[in-house]
């Protein structure tokens, strides 16, 4: 191999010691999240399709769910056919489970292989389709531990049992204060009233991270993996770099070879100064560089969770080893049995040797390069599976199941509520500390302010709504991701929860947003800027402000219609399943026909719906997305009350290439 240039080599060693570095700080800068309680597994497996009749649901955590844990089955027309629960009997997983805890100051991991099952009894099978398996408790260290698990029922319909009726019990308000006491979520985790397998162990609630937006906010591996790419390219473009420059004894190159000086140093054993000082022998079957030092070999190196959430890792499967190009790791001549020597022309005809590019400390930059690789690769992908649970599941066999494999989730949020796929997630300043609360009751939240340059305008006219999101500099930000294909949703609602418009407002180049407003009757309004706005760090950060808009003028509230499943949108009768709960991951679908026939749904800013949700009296906001097909004909959401009280919803969907929204009063008790 031609050796590079000493000022390339210098370049190249440089350039690798930066990047390696750098991946090390990206690798330390995103620690576990504390948690533990998760869910290992399920049977029926999380997404599996079921062809038998199932009578129970087994859930595994990693410690016994607590005593007033609550859980709901949910069929597919949204009734529940949940029969209650039990504790069953402690199973072996069959791959360990990770968790991390937080102990002085470190966290530290811990593997658990025992599953404890909660098994929830299901009354009949009223017809095929996607069942779903909400879960709420709180673990033994605090945290909340919600999430979701569904299955496919493929087989004929079960009747009821004689003279039972769907359960219509809510959570335990213990529960419930619990949650709320406790305000960081521990995704798909379970609690325990008993200690946990292992002893227990200090631990502190991280900060939640800022999830990726745009197409990472629909599932995509995550800023770890970018980064472990970017790592990726820029070593096989050295590497490729230096496999081009490899050169023949007597091929014509940039620097030429003397044949007979050439000639002369084969089986020399000439010795030639090296620029580190460290001599290098040129005799027959010499190797230039050691072999043990050049290969990358990636260590036991930990992956690391998303910070916010609750995660865990099976570790019966190593990410792949990688290695550098065997050539890089030998530096010999296979056609000699020596290593390359490189003349320097000079008036004596005098040649010294240049470090080859195999040289050790650059072999164990790459080798180590590889290994950050590796590692960032791994954190790209923990946790990045199905929304609803935080654990990657693995099948255990229960009485009367086959063992499958089962799926991942994550908790639900607030304020702004993914679908699994995009993954639900904490916002950051999401309105206030704790899960169970809604967004958009502030104006300001994560260091930023809506500052509206009006805050009335007379009724029935349109006007120029424009407003500034201002950081604590007081300068307006102008850096915004596209979220749902659009850089800022704006919200108008009255304080009534009637006048509900969906808006999207331009940007001029000094940060000012403004969109044509037009409020048909007088009264008091809230205004909601739903945003994911780009910190100086480069990291999104998304929120939801609220700000007041009045329209002067004798103003009769109107009252909030009575909670009905049916709704009219245009041509539309939309119908809402499911019974959405405080705390509870829910099911809600929206069905969608018209003259009693189902209606083609269209794609709208990027889904196949829009669920808003406000709260009765402080307005408390709170925005779900859909999961990214339709289930069984039904644009289905995972709904999370953020507490008991009264709601307004307002689903947008689109048909006929036109924009509807229907409009519900949901009762949560």
């Amino acid at each position: 191999m031609m050796p590079l240039p000493p000022a390339l080599r210098r370049i190249a060693s440089g350039l690798l010691a930066l990047l390696l570095s750098s991946a090390v700080a990206v690798v330390a800068s995103a620690p576990p999240a504390a948690a533990h309680g998760t869910l290992a597994a399920a049977t029926p497996a999380d997404g599996s399709a079921v062809g038998r009749p199932v009578t129970e649901v087994w859930l595994y955590f990693t410690e016994r769910a607590a005593a007033n844990a609550y859980f709901t089955i949910t069929a597919p027309g949204g009734g529940r056919v949940d029969s209650g629960w039990t504790q069953g009997e402690p199973k072996p997983l069959e791959k360990p489970v990770r968790e991390y805890f937080l102990v002085d100051g470190k966290f530290e991991p811990r593997e658990y292989s025992t599953g404890f099952p909660a098994v929830i009894r299901i009354a009949h099978l009223p017809r095929p389709g996607q069942y779903s398996v909400s879960y709420l408790t709180v673990a033994s260290d605090g945290d909340t531990v919600r999430g979701a698990t569904t299955f496919r029922y493929t087989g004929a319909a079960t009747a009821a049992p004689q003279g039972w009726q769907p359960p219509t019990d809510q959570p335990d308000p213990a529960l419930i204060a619990a949650t709320e006491q406790h305000g960081n979520p521990g995704a798909g985790a379970a609690t325990s009233t008993s200690p946990a397998p292992a002893p227990a162990v200090a631990s502190s609630p991280p900060a939640a991270a800022a999830p990726a937006t745009g197409a990472a906010d629909e599932g995509g591996l995550g800023w770890a993996a970018w980064t472990g790419g970017a790592v990726a390219a820029v070593a096989v473009a050295l590497i490729g770099l230096a496999v081009r420059s490899r050169r023949t004894p007597g091929s014509a190159s940039g620097r030429a070879r003397a044949p007979a000086a050439t000639a002369g140093r084969r089986g020399s054993g000439a010795r030639a100064r090296a620029g580190s000082g460290a001599g290098r022998r040129t005799g027959a079957g010499n190797r230039a560089g050691s072999a043990a030092g050049s290969r990358g070999r990636p260590g036991a190196v930990p992956a690391a969770p998303k910070v916010g959430t609750a995660v865990t890792a099976a570790t019966g499967s190593p990410p792949p080893k990688q290695r550098p190009h065997a050539r890089a790791a030998t530096g010999g001549d296979p056609r000699t049995g020596a290593g390359h020597a490189d003349l320097r022309g000079g008036a004596e005809g005098a040649a010294t040797l240049r470090p080859r590019l195999s040289n050790p400390r650059l072999a164990l930059l790459v080798g180590g390069l590889l290994v950050a690789l590796v590692a960032g690769f791994a954190l790209g992908r923990v946790g990045a599976g199905d929304a609803r649970t935080g654990a990657g599941a693995q099948g255990i066999a229960a009485p009367g199941a086959d063992p499958v494999a089962a799926g991942q989730a994550e908790s639900a949020t607030d304020g702004h509520q993914h679908a699994p796929g995009a993954g639900p997630h904490t916002h950051p300043g999401d309105g206030g500390t704790g899960q169970t609360q809604a967004a958009g009751t502030t104006v300001s939240a994560g260091g930023y302010t809506l500052q509206p340059e009006q805050r009335s305008q007379p009724a029935g006219v349109t006007a120029e709504y424009r407003f500034r999101i201002t950081g604590t500099d007081r300068r307006a930000a102008t850096r915004f991701a596209v979220v749902h294909e659009k850089t800022l949703h704006l919200i108008v609602v009255g304080r009534d929860l009637t006048g509900y418009q969906h808006l999207h407002p331009t940007m001029a180049a000094d940060g000012t947003w403004s969109v044509p407003l037009r409020l048909s009757k007088a009264g008091g309004y809230r205004v909601y800027a739903d945003f994911s706005v780009t910190t100086a760090a480069g990291t999104p950060l998304p929120l939801v402000l609220g700000v007041d808009h009045e329209v002067p003028g004798a103003h009769t509230p109107t009252a909030l219609p009575a909670a009905q499943p049916g709704a009219s949108a245009g041509p539309f009768t939309v119908s809402m399943e499911g019974t959405p709960t405080v705390g509870m991951m829910s099911p809600t679908s929206f069905r969608i026909s018209r003259a009693g026939t189902p209606a083609p749904v269209e794609r709208y800013l990027g889904a196949y719906g829009h669920l808003v949700v406000v709260r009765e009296g402080d307005l408390g906001y709170v925005h779900v997305h859909p999961e990214p097909e339709l289930v069984d004909g039904a644009v289905k959401f995972w709904l999370t009350p953020p507490s008991p009280g009264r709601y307004r919803a307002f689903f947008d969907f689109r048909s006929g290439g036109a924009v509807h929204t229907a409009e519900y009063t949901i009762d949560v008790r």
